[in-house]
């Protein structure tokens, strides 16, 4: 995490912010002007704290306060919004005994960040959310380090009371990678793995955990469920020089639904290498935030494809673009066959091999 405000506005505070600084050297210290010193690398400003604290809260990842916690409280209360936008809050007490995450603290990233600081400074972190304390699963932040993502983020408060509260919980897992929980250490007594679906839907559990690329239809679970997305799927696109985005996005789509796997878990694009790049892709992998692989026509050509094409052949000089490029990129097996979309679009999905 670099983009990181440090706000000191007592000389000790300016101390410890120069510490941290020799350690994280991109974070940005700020101070008020009266306490000006020269040399320092500091940004000081001559409105009024309140102001500063708004604007920090607004344009940073990280707010890094070294005062009175209560004080925080204060300045930042009338700019909290939610969890999933509010930037992480620490807070470091001005003799540095103490850092303590304020705020964000697992989806913001202040837990994490309170006791990387607490390392640095040999410091005590205080961290009070529920799962840290209780050393279970945070819903929240469960296969973050492995990019998967939340569908609904509304079951998390629930799943997590459950979770903390030590009620059952069932957990079913069909994609993404499997070392999620805390290596070599059980889980918790309260959490249990089905291998099947309905196995565990029909289990006495109170709530459940889903990581799967598949979309779950049950309404049984509903408000009782989170779901992960793990990043499973490469999209292959055979296309033309101008296939629009729209184009694109139309046929991956009616894939996507027709065979009820998730668009969140899509973790790449796969095409053949052209004299130039197609726009219309490009900016698909743009908009969506997912990367885009391009392979030449001779890896492809290698490639064993259920449907291969004379057609392909002669204009792209390998039978197989989509479904080639899809399994080159996955590593894997295809999940949907080359589909075609007139005039000039196919599209296949392969599922990356664990």
């Amino acid at each position: 995490m670099d983009n990181v405000a440090i706000l000191a506005i007592t000389k000790n505070g300016i101390d410890t912010a120069h510490l941290l600084k020799q350690h994280f050297p991109a974070w940005k210290i700020f101070s008020p002007l009266k306490l000006h010193q020269e040399g320092k690398d500091i940004v000081w400003f001559d409105e009024s704290t309140t102001l500063k604290v708004k604007e920090l809260f607004e344009n940073n990842e990280a707010l890094v306060c070294i005062f009175s916690l209560g004080a925080v409280i204060r300045l930042i209360a009338p700019h909290m919004k939610d969890k999933k936008t509010d930037p992480a809050i620490v807070v470091i007490d001005d003799t540095a005994k103490f850092v303590i995450s304020t705020l964000s603290g697992h989806l913001g990233g202040a837990n994490e960040l309170a006791e990387k600081i607490a390392s640095t400074l040999g410091a005590t972190a205080v961290i009070t959310t529920a799962a840290d304390v209780n050393k279970t699963i945070a819903v929240d932040l469960l296969g973050r380090e492995f990019d998967w993502s939340i569908d609904e983020i509304s079951s998390v408060t629930k799943v997590s009371a459950f979770m903390v509260n030590e009620e059952k919980i069932g957990v079913f897992q069909d994609a993404g990678e499997k070392d999620w929980w805390m290596p070599k250490k059980e889980l918790p007594k309260n959490v249990h793995i089905y291998k099947s679906f309905d196995e565990m839907i029909t289990s006495d559990c109170k709530g459940f955990l889903i990581i799967s690329d598949k979309i779950i239809e049950n309404n049984e679970i509903q408000g009782r469920v989170v779901i992960y997305r793990p990043k499973t799927l490469v999209v292959g696109v055979g296309l033309h020089w101008d296939t629009t985005k729209d184009t694109i996005k139309e046929g991956m789509n009616f894939c996507l639904s027709k065979f009820k796997i998730s668009p969140r878990s899509v973790a790449k694009f796969a095409s053949i290498k052209k004299e130039a790049d197609v726009k219309g892709l490009q900016e698909l992998s743009v908009e969506m935030k997912v990367p885009l692989e391009y392979f030449d026509k001779i890896d492809l050509s290698v490639i064993t494809t259920p449907n291969p094409s004379d057609v392909v052949q002669t204009f792209e000089g390998t039978p197989s673009v989509s479904e080639a490029a899809a399994i080159k990129a996955s590593g894997g097996e295809l999940i949907v066959q080359k589909h075609k979309f007139p005039p000039n679009l196919t599209i296949a999905i392969a599922r990356r091999s664990n």
